[in-house]
């Protein structure tokens, strides 16, 4: 075996196990049925006349990623829907590996069949890590800003990822980047520089129509550097977490699946009328 083929097999482990890495492992859950959200004869309030769509990060799925939030939102009165997409053939439970384009025609699918069963004009998204990011291409390609009012993004890659610095080795050995594009299309995508990711950016990060929240967190280690996830637009509210509370010290994973100071800045995204300042003591709210 050559070199380089003997260095491939670790560097791409190591990729993925940085991604797996910031994933919940119980796929006791995963198998679980959700309680309280996929509730299709649910109907909109007149105080939250919206349902709320979960989009799930690299490696999640509609269960595992939102134990936490998904209640979070139920208990305060919303409809809430989850989905899982991007799946692999013979991959199960471990989702959003497949060709984010392609995925986001999964989400279209998804949001008009709530919106039918909700009968709402319009919904509104929440998405942590690379379903912050995937909406994105729906609304600009899809026609997907017609129908969704609110994109909220947890630590979303809007701008791809250098996994610190480890995507900069990939050029070193031949062969890595199309072994990566080929074996887990979604984690080539969310590479600083690529094709999908230029094809989603140029012309401006936003379309006229969605209001968009970020919320990062400067202890990310999976999205880096952590600015980068901010986005530019007219509509656009970017929240530092640590800037809300200085002592959270949620990173990439905890941030989208438990942290109720990221959960409430989001309801507060989802809600603005009715929202409340975000700080240390909104764990207990």
């Amino acid at each position: 075996m050559l070199p380089w083929k003997r260095l491939l097999r670790p560097l791409t482990a190591l990729l993925l196990t940085a991604v797996v890495a910031v994933v919940p492992a119980a796929t006791a859950h995963a198998a679980a049925p959700s309680s309280g959200w996929n509730d299709y004869s649910c109907k909109p309030s007149a105080t939250h006349p919206r349902p709320v769509v979960l989009v799930h990060g690299t490696f999640a799925n509609s269960t595992d990623n939102w134990l936490a939030f998904a209640p979070y939102l139920v208990d305060r009165g919303y409809c809430v829907f989850s989905l899982d997409y991007g799946q692999l053939p013979g991959v199960p439970l471990f989702n959003a590996l497949g060709p984010i384009d392609k995925s986001a025609e999964q989400l279209q699918v998804f949001v008009d069949k709530v919106l039918a069963a909700t009968g709402a004009a319009k919904a509104d998204l929440v998405g942590h890590s690379q379903g912050g990011l995937m909406p994105r291409y729906y609304f600009k390609f899809l026609g997907g800003a017609a129908k969704v009012n609110t994109f909220v993004g947890i630590a979303p890659d809007n701008h791809g990822t250098t996994l610190d610095g480890l995507t900069n080795l990939l050029p070193y050995f031949p062969g890595a980047e199309d072994l990566l594009s080929a074996a887990t299309p979604a984690l080539a995508d969310q590479i600083v520089g690529s094709a999908f990711l230029t094809k989603l950016n140029a012309g401006g990060d936003t379309v006229p129509g969605v209001h968009y929240t970020v919320i990062a967190t400067k202890y990310d280690e999976v999205v880096t550097p952590y600015r980068s996830q901010f986005l530019t637009g007219s509509d656009v509210h970017n929240v530092l977490l640590q800037d809300l509370c200085p002592v959270d010290l949620s990173e990439h994973a905890a941030i989208g699946l438990l942290d109720r100071i990221a959960f409430h800045e989001a309801a507060n995204a989802l809600d603005p009328a009715h929202a409340t300042p975000t700080n240390c003591a909104s764990v207990f709210s």
